[in-house]
């Protein structure tokens, strides 16, 4: 009796049979490797990516930057405007600069000859003003390079000095020290400057240049500084003139001794 070869396994179909037409339907394609994603339920989205937001613009204007601006062009024009200011008031004369400062007395407005004369004469001389501001002087001035004299000098020398240019600052004698000390610093070692007491002062220190006077009553007066800077070697009636190889004695000037009797016509 021979027996029959078995049949190939049947495998069972994955198609699925449609119960109203028989017939069969393909796969879910989800099912099915690479198939297309889920659509993204958001909304606004792009396939695949998140929502965006919309970003909230504030409604009220940032002022910081706005006022930090407007101080800087404020510092700007107030900087511009003091380099007008400076430029301007530097260029002025020596003399308008001179008539700022408060108290300075000009006696070459005065126009009196006695203050304005320029003429040499020997022996003491008589002056409008204590201490004397310009007038007839002695031929030989006064050193005036810096230097500080403990002692009263000879008006008739000091004079002259301010004719060169020199600026002459006195002080009151018995001024107290530390005071006197202030006035040395502003005149020790600077050519054009001398410095001495004056008896009968009526302020404690007096400045003198040819034609101006200032007197305050204290050495740290700034005016004294400003006195200084704008008539030293400016007041000048002879420009260039030396203020060295001069007078370096105190005291008053002695009158000329009389010539002795029966020398007249010798």
């Amino acid at each position: 009796m021979s027996m029959s070869t078995p049949g190939p396994e049947r495998v069972p179909s994955t198609v699925k049979v449609d119960k109203t037409s028989g017939q069969g339907k393909p796969p879910a394609a989800g099912n099915k490797p690479g198939g297309s994603r889920p659509a993204n339920k958001g909304k606004g989205g792009g396939k695949g990516r998140p929502p965006v937001k919309p970003v909230k613009v504030s409604g009220g204007r940032n002022w910081g930057p706005i006022a930090v601006a407007g101080v800087v062009v404020l510092i700007a024009v107030g900087i511009i405007g003091y380099g007008v200011y400076a430029s301007v008031k530097g260029g002025r004369s020596w003399e308008d600069r001179a008539a700022d400062i408060e108290g300075i007395v000009n006696y070459r407005e005065q126009k009196n000859p006695a203050i304005d004369s320029q003429e040499h004469k020997d022996g003491p001389q008589t002056y409008l003003t204590n201490p004397p501001v310009g007038g007839a002087h002695n031929a030989v001035w006064q050193n005036c390079m810096g230097d500080v004299y403990p002692e009263p000098i000879a008006n008739e020398h000091a004079v002259h000095s301010l004719e060169h240019g020199a600026v002459w600052v006195t002080y009151k004698q018995g001024l107290a020290a530390d005071q006197v000390d202030l006035l040395k610093k502003r005149v020790e070692g600077k050519d054009y400057m001398l410095m001495s007491p004056v008896a009968n002062l009526d302020k404690n220190v007096s400045l003198q240049a040819w034609g101006y006077q200032l007197k305050v009553d204290s050495a740290g007066d700034d005016r004294i500084d400003q006195f200084i800077k704008d008539l030293r070697l400016n007041a000048t009636k002879e420009p260039n003139a030396a203020c060295s190889n001069g007078n370096s004695t105190t005291g008053p000037l002695q009158a000329a001794a009389p010539a002795p009797a029966g020398s007249a016509g010798s």
